[in-house]
């Protein structure tokens, strides 16, 4: 990567030889910590090695008159930057534009955060964050900096949120061929490297043919994973204990007019009860679960993982599918995982380029009974 900050910002971590080198060895690191339960290559989905950034977060430094954005330096002092090659070439051109526009327009008064949230075709969100109350002098600049940069802005300081415009973008995602519309809310979680995404979503479903069965899925999210899966299976049952979550999924599900999806908000410990029948739940009420055939479990769980009790439940299906942010964790959870099925498939995930940080998806199929 071209960055005349490299070795200094602590964003990301040196490595000898460039990306490619990086690569490998993490790669290969993982290649070793997974053999006891697949000895073959990994599918690996390599990065851009600049520019992969949709969303990125920096501090604002005062020095006297001045603003610049700021980093943590790998001296964990603050490392004033005026560009960032890992942010997408929106988030990029519109950096430099914005500190001169903060400054023309007297905004800086005790910011002290900027963040940026951007589509792949240039639909932006910037969230300025403050230690001071926004009244209806900052609206009023607010609005025409928005206008001239034509973006859409949002003020945030204690219990305090002002929209100039709109909340959030619409990204596109192309997925063998087919067009996905998400919409991404600002402050809220969204895979960050957009094109490292759309290749996970290939990943997940490659393979699966437009079948009669049943789809539960853990973790959904905002449905980054449970609309494509969509068109897959004849029905999907979607959890996730985030509530805004759940609204933004089923946002997604009408943005690309699909309507075989329900969505549920509880945890795994919550469906496995409602499933077996030990708790009635209100959620629900309106899910018939007996009209489902599950043979496919997929799963997309935070770093933590699953729980052993997770795990567990996740081994009564045919099939599972999982996509982990933590090699740790899954490494774990395979441990009982692979005590009924076997894995077939795994592959690697650059989403984090020049850092340790390392996506894994791992499909598993069960035992065949001796």
């Amino acid at each position: 990567m071209d960055c005349k900050y490299f070795g200094e910002c602590g964003s990301c971590r040196l490595y000898e030889g460039g990306y490619e080198a990086q690569l490998k060895h993490k790669v290969a690191e993982n290649a070793k910590r997974f053999k006891p339960f697949y000895d073959k290559p990994f599918d690996t989905f390599p990065s851009k090695s600049e520019h992969y950034r949709a969303r990125a977060e920096f501090r604002i430094w005062h020095s006297g008159d001045t603003l610049s954005y700021a980093m943590t330096g790998i001296d964990k002092r603050p490392l004033c930057i005026d560009e960032c090659p890992q942010v997408n070439e929106h988030i990029a051109k519109l950096m430099p534009e914005l500190l001169d526009a903060i400054s023309r327009y007297e905004l800086g008064e005790k910011l002290f955060g900027c963040d940026f949230l951007s589509s792949s075709e240039g639909d932006m969100v910037v969230s300025f964050l403050y230690h001071r109350r926004l009244d209806d002098v900052w609206r009023q600049k607010a609005q025409k900096l928005a206008h001239e940069l034509s973006i859409d802005l949002i003020g945030r300081s204690r219990k305090q949120k002002v929209v100039i415009g709109k909340d959030y973008v619409i990204e596109k995602l192309l997925v063998n061929g087919r067009e996905f519309l998400y919409k991404h809310i600002e402050n809220s979680f969204t895979q960050p490297n957009p094109s490292v995404n759309q290749k996970m979503i290939e990943w997940t479903i490659e393979g699966l043919r437009e079948s009669e069965e049943d789809l539960l899925e853990l973790y959904c999210g905002a449905g980054n994973f449970t609309i494509p899966f969509a068109t897959k299976f004849r029905k999907v049952l979607a959890t996730e204990i985030s509530k805004s979550s759940i609204a933004a999924a089923k946002e997604n599900m009408q943005l690309n007019d699909i309507h075989n999806i329900e969505f549920v908000r509880m945890g795994v410990e919550e469906f496995t009860q409602a499933l077996d029948g030990v708790r009635e739940f209100n959620r629900m009420k309106h899910i018939d679960i007996d009209s489902y055939n599950f043979s496919t479990v997929f799963v997309d769980p935070p770093r933590a993982g699953m729980d052993e009790q997770s795990c567990r439940f996740v081994s009564r299906f045919e099939n599972i599918i999982y996509i982990s942010c933590n090699p740790e964790t899954l490494l774990r959870d395979l441990e009982i995982l692979s005590q009924t099925h076997e894995v077939e498939k795994m592959a690697v995930f650059d989403q984090f380029p020049y850092t340790h940080h390392l996506e894994m998806g791992a499909k598993l199929h069960r035992r065949k009974k001796s």
